[in-house]
């Protein structure tokens, strides 16, 4: 299981709001079963077999360019265990535990 986060950019918008590039890519994660994700407000996170989040990054990349942009910057950063499985919520508890003692 791995997990990632992505920030996908579209450049050369005449306006400066991503919110409608967003928006479509939400729409895209939403169609798809293969990776769990969850938007936040600098991106998107993902969850998933490395192969299908490498996939879907594939896929979610060309969307701006779909849309008429010219230029796209993608930014994935990607952690994959194999010692265990390990979700966005344990990932988020193990660091909240720590605070809590």
């Amino acid at each position: 299981m791995a997990t990632a986060d992505l920030t996908i950019i579209g450049l050369g918008r005449a306006d400066p709001s991503a919110s409608r590039y967003i928006a479509e890519i939400q729409r895209r994660l939403a169609a798809q079963d293969r990776v769990r994700y969850r938007l936040h407000a600098m991106g998107t996170s993902l969850e998933g077999d490395t192969s299908d989040i490498l996939d879907v990054v594939g896929e979610l990349h060309a969307v701006p360019f779909e849309l008429g942009l010219p230029r796209v910057y993608t930014v994935l950063k990607l952690d994959e265990r194999r010692d265990r499985e390990q979700t966005l919520e344990d990932k988020v508890a193990s660091v909240q535990r720590m605070l809590d003692e």
